[in-house]
């Protein structure tokens, strides 16, 4: 049944107000009627069908991953003792491999050869001098002939020299050799200044000849150049001294020996080595553009050096070095590779035998040998208290590390290939 408002409104005549009365209003009673739900009437149950299908796979998936996905990883540091070793080793060139009974190992031979130069200055003075020299004309007005001997001194005026002589210098000019000046006649005459130096370049002159003074002679017989007398002077040149070239000889070797074992150095190939003391260097030949004497302010010296080196892989030298260490511990021990020191020194160098020994010091960090085989089957299926107790008790640990994950696993998957064994020897 519903209620129904209903507003009547009287008309203006009869009524004041608005009157209001309900009327209710009634419909036929329905009967019960069974209907099939719709597919989209029935979510709700579908729903919670998928939410607990849902549920199951993530429980099996959480499962699988439980077992599929977990793992440990254990950290184990063992107690380290660090040994030392002393042995000797061979490099013999002879050889092809590794002889560890007899404690060889193969070597190569590198050798390299250069020449070197190098300048270097003179230290020595000298005093470089000539005297000027010339032709003159020698008029005899004489009746008779004149001889002239060798050395005889001709004289021009003091005036021709610039700069003026100074006090112990002669103004002469000697002839060479002994000549004759026929009567009423002449000759060229060579003449060579009494003293080097470029003043005794003189211009064409007169000449008097100073032996006929105070003869009738004197004023008949006299020369007379018609070219300027040439080639005199005196000077200071550098010079190179025996000194000069000794010096040379033991800078440049020097440098020469050096500098080969540094070239030989860099010419080794990658992974071979050679003992800082075992490198074989010489001069092989001296030489030099100048000699003593020579009028250079600068000279060039040169020296040929070579080198020759046994050199040896380091490859080699580490496996010979392991190999000794394995020799050398007891069964139970074992020894960190990274933690391998090397130091060796030649001891025997022997380059006409192609062979050299080295002394060798060795220095690595041991442990005891640890099964992990035998860690994994003891810690399989263990909580993570179980296994810091079973990790505790182990003697030769000083200190173990585990982590779990995922984050949520607390015991140590039953999986052996799932718990991961790191030895820490740093």
């Amino acid at each position: 049944m519903m209620v129904k408002k209903i507003i009547d409104i009287s008309s203006p005549r009869g009524l004041k107000r608005k009157e209001v009365r309900e009327v209710k209003e009634f419909y036929p009673e329905k009967k019960h009627e069974t209907k099939v739900f719709s597919p989209r009437r029935r979510l709700p149950r579908r729903l919670g069908k998928k939410i607990f299908f849902i549920s199951l796979i993530l429980i099996i998936a959480g499962m699988a991953a439980y077992f599929s996905l977990s793992q440990a990883n254990i950290e184990i540091w063992p107690e380290i003792e660090v040994k030392t070793f002393e042995t000797k080793v061979t490099v013999d060139r002879k050889i092809g491999n590794i002889d560890l009974s007899a404690n060889l190992i193969p070597g190569t031979i590198f050798e390299e050869a250069r020449n070197f130069s190098q300048e270097f200055n003179s230290s020595g003075k000298k005093t470089l001098e000539k005297n000027a020299e010339g032709v003159i004309r020698v008029f005899n007005d004489y009746h008779l002939d004149q001889i002239l001997i060798a050395q005889t001194r001709f004289q021009p005026p003091s005036d021709k020299f610039r700069p003026s002589l100074e006090r112990g210098e002669n103004p002469w000019f000697r002839t060479v050799e002994r000549v004759v000046v026929p009567a009423k006649s002449h000759i060229d005459v060579k003449v060579v200044a009494d003293a080097p130096g470029e003043k005794y370049n003189i211009e064409p002159s007169d000449f008097s000849i100073p032996g006929l003074a105070g003869t009738s002679q004197y004023t008949a017989i006299y020369g007379r150049s018609s070219e300027a007398m040439k080639g005199g002077f005196k000077k200071e040149v550098p010079e190179v001294t025996q000194e000069d070239l000794d010096r040379a000889e033991k800078v440049l070797k020097e440098v020469a020996l050096k500098e080969i074992k540094d070239i030989l150095k860099n010419k080794i190939p990658t992974g071979f080595t050679i003992a800082e003391d075992s490198f074989e260097t010489e001069i092989l030949e001296i030489f030099s553009l100048a000699e003593a004497g020579s009028e250079l302010e600068k000279f060039i010296f040169q020296v040929k050096a070579g080198a020759r080196a046994i050199s040896f892989r380091e490859e080699d030298l580490n496996n010979f070095s392991k190999n000794f260490i394995t020799s050398e511990i007891s069964a139970d021990k074992e020894f960190e590779q990274k933690s391998l020191k090397m130091e060796y020194f030649s001891e025997d160098i022997s380059l006409e035998e192609e062979k050299i020994t080295l002394s060798l010091n060795l220095e690595v960090k041991t442990y005891s040998s640890v099964d992990k085989n035998y860690l994994r089957r003891g810690l399989a299926g263990k909580s993570l208290n179980e296994t810091q107790l079973f990790l505790q008790n182990q003697p030769e640990f000083i200190q173990s590390q585990v982590r779990l994950w995922p984050f949520w696993v607390n015991r140590v998957p039953d999986n052996l290939e799932k718990i991961k064994i790191e030895l820490r020897v740093d």
